[in-house]
């Protein structure tokens, strides 16, 4: 649906992106992540065709944004951080200059507006200046202004920024629903939706792409391996016999549990190895009741910060 190939651009001597390469396949939910001045925000502005690359190529549906920018165009909604809204109009007079200027159909503009503002539920405000809106309804019209020209992508810029929690869970569920109907690519520095809403994260430091893959798997990519953390109900001796004995275990972490008469543990197993069930049964056989078991794998924010401090660090040798 969408690919960058050696996407570069260049300020005088500073190179914003350089040389960032990555595919977007049709109906994903993709999140772009980076620190402040990574070249985030260039790349999406890229990826829109409100910039243009130094060197490199973007191609929408097999088009190239410089060669066919009105078409590719037309394919793709964008969400600023800050939606470029009119304050003295009302939302249903703002969606109709979008419309307009998206070049909707005239036959087709006042469905496609009821359609939009049912979608992102702001029908009840159609009549009220965007002044008086609140900044989630603001963020709302935004969307909706995104959405007037049917694209099959949305690029959304920190959607959810400024809002209060309720409106935060509202906004993420909405994107949810969006991403079975369209192309989703979420920029945003709140690493737990990130999470919650894409199965994929790309991300980005000093305007390179330092990762591109699902959180669980970068996790053990930089772990090296599965973890998994265990309480059981018996004596170092007893469990460590029973645990190595299980091929795809590779190293046993013992420490000092909180609870008299159990021992706790991190099992680390090989990289794509699910040992759970094996783990299981071995201890259930032995007579070792497991009185806890989670798998221990790294939060994106433990992913996004190894990653571009140690990016950083490399950069300062």
């Amino acid at each position: 649906m969408i690919e960058a190939k050696d996407l570069v651009k260049r300020y005088g001597p500073h190179t914003a992106v350089d040389h960032a390469t990555f595919k977007i396949e049709r109906g994903e939910i993709v999140g772009f992540l980076g620190p402040n001045g990574a070249g985030k925000t260039t790349t999406m502005n890229m990826l829109t065709g409100y910039l243009s690359s130094t060197e490199g190529t973007v191609t929408v549906d097999g088009m190239n944004i410089l060669e066919h920018p009105l078409e590719v165009k037309k394919r793709i909604g964008y969400l600023p951080e800050n939606p470029p809204l009119y304050p003295e109009m009302t939302v249903r007079e703002y969606l109709q200059f979008a419309g307009e200027i998206k070049k909707v159909p005239k036959q087709e503009l006042a469905k496609r507006i009821d359609e939009v503002m049912h979608t992102v539920g702001i029908t009840d405000v159609a009549g009220r200046l965007v002044k008086n809106l609140s900044k989630g309804y603001k963020q709302r019209v935004g969307l909706a202004q995104a959405m007037i020209g049917k694209p099959d992508i949305l690029i959304l810029d920190e959607p959810t920024a400024g809002l209060d929690p309720k409106q935060i869970l509202e906004i993420r569920q909405l994107i949810k629903d969006l991403g079975k109907t369209h192309t989703v690519i979420l920029s945003s520095h709140i690493l737990p939706e990130v999470s919650a809403v894409c199965k994929r994260v790309l991300i980005i430091n000093q305007g390179k792409i330092v990762a591109d893959d699902t959180p669980e798997n970068l996790a053990k990519r930089l772990l090296g391996g599965s973890h998994l953390q265990l309480r059981v109900d018996g004596s170092v001796q007893q469990v460590e016999g029973v645990l190595r004995k299980i091929p795809a275990v590779k190293n046993l972490s013992f420490k000092e549990s909180q609870e008299p008469g159990t021992v706790e543990l991190v099992v680390e197993s090989d990289k794509d190895a699910d040992i759970r069930r094996d783990v299981s049964k071995a201890l259930g056989s032995a007579g070792l009741p497991i009185l806890m078991m989670r798998s221990l794998d790294m939060t994106l924010e433990e992913i996004f910060l190894h990653l571009t401090t140690k990016e950083e660090e490399v950069a300062k040798v």
